[in-house]
């Protein structure tokens, strides 16, 4: 075959796993300033070659760590979209949530999602609530109840252990769990109705790790990471926006936990010196590493 055949079968094969690349649709909040949220998710499930669209959650006026913040709630927005999308037969392979900012927004937001899972949707659930054994700003006993419902939803979800905890009302302890007690916790967020389950930032017998539970098969796994000691807003996100590329692609549910593990790991590494971190992690300097 000449090379000007094997460019064109290569433009083909390119062409061809656009047109099987699925949508997504991120329900989510957006940040005025800071690379977090929607605004950390798009482009790297863009940049990993799925259409993303976008239902804001809330307008947040920047990312929380500063202290100060306006949140601007968009349940009333959402209450009419829903309809005119329903009318219009937008159908998604698949959403993502992340911030809910009500109860009354999370039981809207569910029955989007328990209604579009039916039609054969993948519902991926982040329940961001807090970090380190406390909650975020904000964050109240009402937004726990709003993530329980949120979870039961789930085909995947991937609470840290700060969230894993609260969700399930069990005690917080900073040096972590046991293999067994990591296995019941997972157990406990299968049972409010979540079918596949990650546990992110939990120690497993001192050893920082991601530990899952897979219900495709039924099967238990913890992966190890080396934690590096730097804090920036977005990370949970952007494990999220890596994991969900690659299973929407068809990959593994212990190798897409890997490669999002691994994707973290480098962006903070290679930012770690970075003078505000409040931020986030500048993304779109970074994408050929994912």
């Amino acid at each position: 075959m000449t090379d000007l055949g094997k460019t064109q079968l290569k433009k083909k094969e390119i062409e061809r796993n656009k047109m099987q690349k699925k949508q997504i649709l991120l329900i989510n909040d957006i940040a005025g300033y800071g690379k977090v949220a929607t605004a950390a998710m798009l482009p790297i499930l863009s940049y990993l070659g799925h259409p993303v669209y976008n239902l804001p959650t809330a307008l947040v006026s920047n990312t929380l760590d500063y202290g100060k913040f306006q949140i601007l709630e968009t349940t009333d927005y959402i209450k009419q979209v829903l309809p005119i999308w329903k009318e219009l037969g937008f159908h998604y392979d698949s959403i993502a949530t992340g911030f809910i900012a009500s109860e009354r927004q999370a039981s809207l937001v569910a029955d989007y999602c328990r209604e579009q899972a039916s039609l054969g949707t993948m519902i991926f659930v982040d329940p961001i609530m807090g970090d380190e054994g406390q909650l975020y700003n904000g964050v109240t006993p009402s937004t726990i109840r709003s993530m329980r419902e949120m979870i039961s939803v789930a085909g995947v979800c991937f609470p840290n252990y700060t969230e894993a905890c609260y969700l399930t009302e069990t005690p917080y302890r900073s040096e972590g769990v046991t293999e067994s007690e990591g296995r019941i916790l997972l157990d406990k967020l299968h049972a409010i109705g979540a079918k596949s389950v990650l546990i992110t930032s939990i120690k497993i017998d001192g050893q920082p790790s991601v530990i899952g539970y897979n219900d495709e098969n039924q099967t238990y796994f913890a992966l190890p990471y080396t934690e590096i000691p730097v804090r920036f807003p977005g990370t949970g996100d952007i494990f999220s926006a890596i994991l969900i590329g690659h299973l929407l692609d068809g990959t593994s549910l212990i190798e897409s936990t890997q490669r999002a593990m691994n994707g973290v790991y480098q962006l903070i590494d290679l930012n770690k010196d970075n003078a505000d971190k409040n931020r986030g992690i500048p993304l779109e300097r970074y994408l050929d590493i994912l």
